[in-house]
Parts: structure tokens; sequence; C-alpha cells
């Protein structure tokens, strides 16, 4: 075992180990004073190979203070580190000292953190940015020698990856020696993240280690009864067939893609739960206490299955999951290969996975996952330039840790791989932003918050500004929550407010995998009892994922080449051939645009396969150029792979609803009357310290800083439309809630390739559409049953070959 202690040797020796290959170029690269990305198949021990370094460093130069930050998405880090860390330092008996930060950490542990650091500290993006705002930060890392960036992939393409990498560049500048580690496990174009890890982006100075390939995953499609149904994408019809499989294996893991569905989802299975066997519920809206508990009943093996959302998709590493079941489409490769690789954390034994697809298109996504984890095809990295309010709060947190000067700040926040490009005139707006609140602003004592003291040197204008940037500080800006508590004052976990606000007392939701009744509102909070009566499932309204871009090439291919579908069920199958005979197959770069009347109202479908965000964003511009046509729309429905329209009078000639300035003249209009902007500069005025969530002893209101938001959006957009903050929204708006270049490519496509098909009635692929414009026109509580029989009298409709 070369280059190790003898004591790190033993301990190896003693489990009948060796280290990987990885694990000693890992340690290779942290000697040779080297940046070092990792990317390993899970279970390939990458948390170790990460501290090898750190622990080696330490044993053989001991010393204190902090050594290492450990920086993770996820501020539950207690299990996984628990095993891959905590335990081989006390198993060699190291005197070293490891503790957590987060936003659960107590404020008694922080200030002592910051007064004697451990010497490995493992923290979050958010916590990292706070310690940074301190008067004592200089000093507190002045000795750092690495971060380790777990999971970065989760990080780096999004906004807690903005301010990480700002973050970064601010400890490079306090530590020069500091030394940086990437470690992932989903990573398609591992150039892409040498680039955002290295300081100025000199990719050459981080070295690439690649992880010996495990075996490969046993995958596989779930089809009770070999009968997909024709609606619905949540999985739920296989609900027994999931339970046999929970029955079957040791620990299962059942992932569903929202919050709303997990829910739903769990009480499915706990409904045809007739062993009563023990299976639990863990998403990001329950309470602190109700997710620990369903993690350390997991990781001491008292749960057969766990339905779980995102929450789960990283981190947390339970040995004992034998199988991961995902409920509706993966809707990408990498997040498929990332929730299958939660189960047999061993190299030399397969992952096993299966996917229940809710509908036939999701069949199709389901096949072109597969075939892409197969063919080793990841979903793209597509990067984009760091956002202006992190850069805003960023600069504000550096200047309440003391005065900084501006063209050393400015080449700091260069070094930054998604700030390298930012302009002089972009830098100036920024500071003037935060040293005024802008033109329109500036009158307000409120909003000035830096102040110029001398030529290029700034400082806060206050003692308060720093305290209130502590409170506000982070780049997650959740919708307005209320908290759901029983009247003893055990909080279960939160709802969003706009859900909440449509409750009534003596109300029934189910939530936390219990059916409660409303009994009382009390401020933000909602007091329930548990209750045994049907209930009505909580939804949020988080954006939703769309299909990636690779998967959507595969099923249009899929589509188009008849000598694969003898592949797929015969139900599928069969539906494809008279889509076929009745209709047109597109080929992969046509738009097919079918239209039919039923029932007195005429249908327009889209088949892009462009994902439910830009099918969102084109049914409120088709609708528009409707209405300006006299076509007299009613409303639109979308998923992931379509668009449905629906007029009372017919599109005859849909060519003209496509035209490329659709997104020159409706789609500008659209965004600034929609309440799109208005949200999009609420989350951006709230990250750049515009509106404040919360003062000493209290928190606003959800309507509060909606209020606040949108007084202060009106007279900006009346007098500085031009105000850095709107710049912000708008590109957030463009770039993330409406998928603008998918919509971009959807409407080019349009131009050139639409084929136009006029059919007398509803078509075989028209009709999971028309199964979601039942749903949204029934009452609500209307009985699933009824719906199951209008989509059943569609479907014998469209298969008709007369």
């Amino acid at each position: 075992m070369p280059g190790l202690p003898p004591i790190v040797e033993r301990w190896f020796g003693d489990r009948g180990w060796r280290p990987r290959a990885h694990q000693l170029a890992m340690l290779e690269a942290a000697r040779g004073g080297e940046h070092a990305l990792l990317v390993a198949a899970t279970g390939a021990g990458k948390t170790l190979a990460g501290f090898l370094a750190t622990i080696v460093a330490l044993i053989e130069r001991p010393a204190d203070g902090l050594h290492t930050l450990y920086i993770s998405p996820l501020k539950a880090l207690a299990v996984d580190v628990q095993r891959n860390l905590l335990t081989p330092i006390e198993e060699m008996q190291l005197d070293i000292r490891v503790e957590t930060r987060s936003g659960d950490t107590p404020s008694n542990r922080k200030a002592r953190q910051r007064a004697r650091p451990p010497q490995i500290l493992l923290t979050t993006p958010e916590s990292l940015s706070l310690l940074l705002s301190y008067p004592d930060s200089a000093s507190l890392f002045a000795g750092l020698k690495r971060v380790v960036v777990d999971e970065i992939h989760a990080f780096a393409k999004e906004k807690r990856g903005d301010l990480l990498a700002l973050a970064l560049s601010r400890l490079q500048a306090l530590a020069p020696e500091l030394r940086r580690v990437g470690l992932s496990a989903t990573i398609s174009d591992p150039d892409a993240y040498r680039a955002w890890l290295a300081p100025h982006g000199e990719i050459d100075e981080v070295r690439l280690v690649e992880g010996e390939q495990g075996a490969e995953p046993d995958l596989s499609i779930l089809i009770p009864d070999r009968t997909i149904p024709w609606g619905g994408h949540s999985g739920r019809h296989a609900a027994r067939s999931v339970i046999e499989q929970i029955e079957r294996h040791k620990t299962t893991l059942i992932f569903s893609n929202t919050r709303g569905l997990a829910e739903l989802i769990f009480q499915e299975l706990w409904a045809v739960n007739d062993n009563a066997l023990p299976i639990g519920i863990h998403h990001g809206s329950l309470s602190l206490e109700a997710r620990r508990k369903v993690e350390a009943a997991m990781a001491a093996g008292r749960l057969r299955g766990l339905v779980a959302t995102a929450s789960l998709d990283l981190g947390i590493d339970w040995g004992d999951v034998d199988l991961v079941v995902q409920m509706g489409a993966p809707k990408g490769s990498s997040r498929l290969l990332q929730r299958i690789g939660r189960a047999n954390h061993r190299l030399d034994e397969p992952s096993k996975g299966m996917i229940v697809p809710g509908n036939r298109f999701e069949y199709l996504e389901a096949r072109a996952a597969l075939d892409a984890v197969e063919a080793g095809e990841l979903d793209p990295e597509l990067f984009r330039r760091g956002t202006l309010d992190t850069l805003a709060q960023h600069i504000l947190g550096i200047a309440c840790a003391g005065p900084f000067r501006e063209a050393e700040l400015l080449a700091e926040v260069r070094s930054a791989a998604p700030y390298a490009g930012l302009t002089d005139d972009l830098w100036r707006q920024v500071l003037e932003f935060i040293a005024t609140g802008g033109y329109a602003l500036r009158a307000y004592d409120k909003f000035r918050r830096l102040v110029e003291v001398a030529p290029g040197e700034w400082r806060i204008t206050r003692p308060a500004v720093a305290a209130q940037h502590r409170l506000n500080a982070g780049v997650i800006v959740d919708n307005p929550m209320m908290d759901v508590r029983f009247k003893n004052g055990r909080t279960l976990g939160r709802v969003e407010e706009g859900f909440g606000s449509t409750l009534s007392v003596g109300d029934h939701i189910f939530f936390a995998g219990l059916s409660l009744e409303v009994i009382q509102f009390k401020d933000t909070d909602i007091l329930v009892r548990a209750s045994a009566k049907q209930a009505r499932l909580v939804t949020y309204g988080g954006q939703r994922m769309s299909m990636s871009t690779h998967l959507a090439d595969r099923v249009r291919r899929f589509l188009a080449s008849p000598d694969e579908w003898h592949r797929f069920p015969d139900d599928v199958r069969e539906w494809l051939e008279v889509q076929q005979r009745r209709s047109i197959l597109p080929q992969p770069d046509e738009l097919l645009v079918e239209t039919f009347p039923r029932e007195g109202v005429h249908y327009m479908c889209i088949y892009s396969f462009e994902g439910w965000n830009a099918h969102q964003s084109l049914g409120m511009l088709v609708t528009k150029r409707m209405e300006s046509a006299g076509l007299k729309p009613l409303g639109f429905v979308a998923n992931d792979y379509a668009l449905a329209v629906y007029s009372l009078e017919p599109s005859d000639d849909p060519r003209p609803l496509f035209s490329p300035d659709i997104l020159e003249h409706e789609f500008i209009e659209w965004v600034e009357q929609s309440h799109l902007l208005r949200r999009a500069f609420r989350e951006v005025a709230v990250i750049g310290g515009l509106v404040e969530r919360q003062h000493p002893g209290k928190r606003k209101t959800g309507k509060q800083v909606s209020f606040s938001t949108d007084l202060i959006y009106d007279v900006l957009r009346k007098y500085e439309p031009a105000h850095l903050l709107l710049q912000a929204a708008w590109n957030d708006a463009r770039a993330r809630m409406t998928e603008l270049g998918r919509l971009a490519r959807l409407v080019d496509r349009a131009a050139a390739t639409l084929v136009h098909v006029r059919a007398s009635r509803v078509t075989p692929m028209a009709v999971p559409l028309m199964v979601v414009i039942g749903r949204e026109a029934a009452p609500a509580g209307a009985a699933d049953e009824a719906l199951l029989i209008e989509a059943e009298a569609l479907a014998e409709e469209a298969m008709r070959l007369d």
C-alpha cells in the first residue's frame, strides 16, 4: 500500500481491504499539490477517497485549526458521514475532530466552532457563505488546506453553485495553498466540471481521476399484467406489484418526482399493504424530526420500504437497500443512475432498479432511459453565466467581514468560473445596487448598505446591515410556507401558503403519511388531528422536472423506427401501429400537429417532446395568438411529450400560430404581464438582499414578502426598467422558468418541418392528453372511476380503424 502511514495500512488490512487505485491517485494528487476531480461509481468509496489525503496529512503532521472543509448539497449529513468518515477515524483512534454545521446547528455550537474549529468541518454552501461574513473569517480559514465538494454535479449549474464558486475564490484568497477536490458519480462532461472547480478556470490545474467501473446495473420496467394506462404519471396503478417487490427484497427505496406524488404513492402502497410491512415516507417538506426518525429507522434496518423524493437522491447511502423503484418517468439517465445507485453499495454487485411508467408515453421514456444507461449516455451538462443577485449577496457578505478594496475583490470574483466574463460595467451596477438600491430607490436609507469611504475602498454603512444579512442570506427561496402541527406542539412539516389558504376547518389532508383533519388556524400554523377519513393530497408549486433532451431525442427515434417496436409491450406496440394507420408518426426532425373535432370543441395537439416547461410557455403564447385570430381558445394542457389546445373555432392552418416572431412579440408581452416575472423578481429581490424575509425575533409571512416585492417591482418597472434586479429576474424567467432554449428550438422546427394532419376524430397519441383535459375539467374530488371510464371511451374511439 504505497505511501500510506502504518496505522492506515493496518486499518485496511484488518478489514481484508486494499485501497482502490482511484483512492491512491487522489492521495497522490494531494501530495503533488494538485486540485482534483474524482468521477467514480456509487459504492466505489468516493467519500473515503476525498478524505484519505486529509486523514494521512493529520496523521503525519498533527495540527489544530481548520484543515479541511467538506461541502455537501444536503443538511442531512450525519448517517453517511458516520460510516464513511467518523467510523474509520474512531477505529484508528485518531485525534481528529469532525463536526457538522448547517442551518439546523444550534447557535452555541456555531459560536464554539468559530472560536475553536474542528480539523474537519462538514457544511453546506449557505453555511460557508455565512462563515465568510464574520470579521474573524480571515483567521479562521488562514490555515485551510483542502475543500472537498461532494456531489459537485448538484451544485455547479445552479445558484448554489454560483454562491459556492464565489466562496471558493474567497477561501483561495485567504488561504493561497488551498487545494480543491470535487466528487461525483454521474457527469457526462468532466472537463466542464474541472473548469468550474479550478481557480481562474485553469482546467489543467485539476487532475481528473476516474474510478474503476462497477457492475452493470440490473434495470427493468415493471408493467403489471402487461398493461399500461392511457393517462396519469404517478405509476399508482402498480401499487400492488410494488408491494410484492417490497416483500421479496430486504429494503426498497421508492422514488417519486414530486412531494405531492410521494404522499399519493405512500397512501396507495399503504392501502394494499396487507401484511403491514413497515414503510415510511421522506421528503423535504417534512419536519427535521420526522426526517431524522425515518433516516435512523432506515439505517437500523427497521423499514422494508421508503417512499422518497429528490431529498434522498444524494449523499445518504444505506448498504441494505437492495431495490430501487422509480415511480413514473425518470426524466434523465443521470438522475436514474443516481437513484439506482442508492442500492447495493458494492462495486462488484449490480444495483437493481425498476421503472414504473405512468402511461404509454412514459413507457417510451423509460425504455429510452434504460437504453441510454446501457449505452453509457448521461444527461448533457448545461452551464450558464453566474447570476447577479447571487453576486450581490456575496459582495455584501464580504463587506460584513470588513472593508474591501474594489479592484482586489473584482479580481477575486473573476477567478470564479461563472463570473470570469463579468464586465466592468456590470460590476459597477452591482456595487451601485448594494450601495443605494439603484436610481429609483436611492432616496430610501434602508436600501443604503455600502459606502465608498475612499476611492475604491468600501464598507457597510452600519452594523445592523451585517445582522440583517446573516439572518436573510441564502439562495434557496422557498414558496411561503405554513407549519402543520398537532395541538400538543409536535410539528409534522410544512405546506405552501397558497395550498394552506384553500383549506378550511374540518377539511382532511394526506400529509406525512397520515390522514389529518384541520381543526384550527393559528398565525402561520395549521393545527390538525389524526383521522381515518379519506383526504385530499397536499400539492406543491415547485418547478416540474422536464425530460432531458437526449431522452426526448431517443423517444422521437422510437416513433420513427417500427423495427424497434418488437421490444415493447403489446398494448404500446398496438398504440403506435394504429397511430401510424390513422394519422402519422413523425420523423425525428418533424413537428406533428393534429387537429380534430370532438363534442363541439376543436382540438389541436402538438407533439414536440421538448418538455413540460417549454410546452406550458408555448401553450400560453399560442392561445394568445388564437384569441387575436378569433379562434376562441378555451384552454390548453401540456405534458413532457405534447401540448393540446382546445377552442370553439377550428385551426384550419396552424402554421401561422408558430411563426418565429412569437418569441419577439407575444413572449415578451406575456412574461411582463404574467405572474412569472413577478415571481422571478421576488426571488432575486430576496437573494439580492433588497427584501428581507426575517427580522430579529420574527419572520415575515409570505404575503408580507410578496407585498413588499410587488411594490418595489411596480416602482422599478415604472421608473427604472433597466434596474439590475429586473435584468436578473428576466434572465431567470427566460433561462429557468420557461426553458427558452427548448422553446426556441420548438418554434424553429415548427417553421421548417411542421406536418399538419386533419383527423376526423381523436387519434391514439392524443388520448393521454385528452385524459389530462378530463381530469382538469372534473370537479375537485371527482371519482377516479368516472375518469377511467372516460379514458376507456376515448381509447376505444381512437383505436377504431374505420
